[in-house]
């Protein structure tokens, strides 16, 4: 009796191997794409939020610093109502010893904006007041800067960083009146773009209301 042999059907033709390497190549290619999309956005995102935060941080900061400028001029008389007037209490590009001010050493950057305000020391027999300066000021760090807020009363000396990848063209000081006027102005804001490698330019404003009359 004559055995016919089986033939074996495992494996694949070299022709079924190239079409399973095309097919392979045509769900890649955009599932790939659609990948590195995605972990592109969320680098985005996340550095979006980076930012937003230091927006946050940077507005509740300046909102408290403008509400309480104001520096009054004991030196003279009250006004018709019977209120001490205000002296110059808003400064612009000043350097670290503004107005005879001085917060800060000659290595402090000029600061785009400072502020002043009375301080009342009640602790002794006689109330005696000092003046308290925060200043908001831009160091370098390569191409960009970062937003610091240096605040000196009386031997405390502060200085943190509010907002990274400042572009230090864009930095403006806008006030309600005249900024550096004898009036303190009610409304001061702080502008400046952050810009990141990974997300687009992100403008920012902060603002603050004086409440100081």
């Amino acid at each position: 009796m004559r055995l016919t042999g089986r033939r074996d059907d495992a494996g694949l033709t070299v022709i079924e191997l190239l079409i399973a390497i095309a097919v392979l190549a045509v769900i890649t290619v955009p599932l790939g794409n659609a990948v590195i999309g995605f972990l592109r956005s969320s680098d985005e995102a996340v550095e979006r939020m980076v930012l937003s935060h230091d927006a946050q941080i940077s507005a509740a900061y300046f909102a408290r610093d403008v509400a309480s400028l104001g520096i009054r001029d004991y030196s003279g008389d009250v006004d018709a109502s019977g209120t001490v007037p205000f002296k110059a209490s808003v400064q612009t590009a000043a350097a670290f010893n503004a107005g005879g001010f001085v917060c800060g050493s000659a290595a402090t950057p000029t600061a785009a904006v400072r502020f002043l305000s009375d301080n009342w020391n009640t602790s002794g027999s006689t109330a005696v007041v000092a003046t308290d300066v925060v200043a908001y000021y831009l160091r370098a760090v390569g191409s960009v800067s970062e937003l610091h807020r240096l605040k000196c009363a009386g031997a405390t000396v502060s200085d943190i960083v509010m907002a990274h990848n400042v572009d230090p063209a864009t930095v403006s000081v806008t006030c309600s009146s005249t900024c550096t006027g004898t009036a303190a102005p009610e409304q001061v804001t702080l502008s400046f773009t952050v810009r990141s490698p990974k997300a687009i330019p992100y403008p920012i404003a902060l603002t603050g209301q004086r409440r100081q009359t």
